[in-house]
């Protein structure tokens, strides 16, 4: 497994921090009966598997980086849950599953790759008619997001923001107490060295301009 690779597991682990946030977006959409889930941009799968366990129905994790999937079937296999959930290599621009294939779409963090209006629109045609999404993304352009979301053929069925406060006090700042400590393990390494020296830029950026992000609990019209 590559330093980069590690370097996004550590991310991974304090990600598991905002799990109770996964839960509570669940928690906004009604009882679903075994629904089929697809998480876009799952990484290595943190709310992948809070959504198999929350749910009881079927999960698929997509991501383009094949090790951090490798690392997802693992934490699959650890929890007694490869009936129920899989994983897919795949761009978030190349989904090709049929329409109208799932019952849920999840995206926590990936949709600004492809851009809010664009994935709302694109992702669509794979719910079921009264399908859900649930996307977390920056809290910037909040009022030009609301408006996309009807007219992009959903229902906001609530919102909530997760604060800059709470970014920094679980994620930045963990991040940035653990940068020394695995600077001495990978002392020798150089291609380490320079991946804690991306996330020392990214804590740095977030000091710099600290901002939250919110969470979209849509229903397709």
């Amino acid at each position: 497994m590559t330093t980069n690779i590690n370097s996004e597991l550590q991310k991974n682990l304090l990600r598991e921090r905002f799990t109770k946030y996964t839960r509570k977006a669940f928690q906004m959409l009604p009882g679903l009966d075994n629904p089929k889930i697809l998480d876009i941009g799952c990484g290595s799968g943190v709310p992948t598997i809070e959504l198999a366990r929350l749910s009881n129905g079927q999960a698929i994790g997509l991501d383009i980086n094949q090790p951090l999937l490798d690392a997802l079937t693992s934490k699959i296999e650890d929890a007694d849950l490869s009936d129920r959930v899989k994983t897919v290599k795949c761009s978030l621009f190349e989904m090709d599953f049929p329409d109208e294939s799932f019952d849920i779409l999840w995206a926590e963090g990936s949709i600004a790759v492809i851009g809010f209006e664009r994935g709302l629109k694109e992702w669509r045609r794979l719910l079921k008619p009264k399908g859900f999404l649930v996307v977390h993304d920056g809290i910037e352009n909040m009022t030009n997001k609301l408006k996309k979301i009807p007219s992009c053929g959903y229902e906001l069925l609530g919102n909530f923001t997760v604060t800059e406060e709470t970014w920094w006090r679980e994620y930045y700042e963990p991040l940035e107490t653990r940068i020394p400590e695995l600077r001495i393990i990978y002392i020798d390494n150089p291609e380490a060295l320079a991946a804690l020296d991306k996330e020392q830029q990214e804590v740095e950026m977030f000091k710099r301009r600290p901002t939250g992000s919110v969470f979209f609990v849509m229903q397709k019209r």
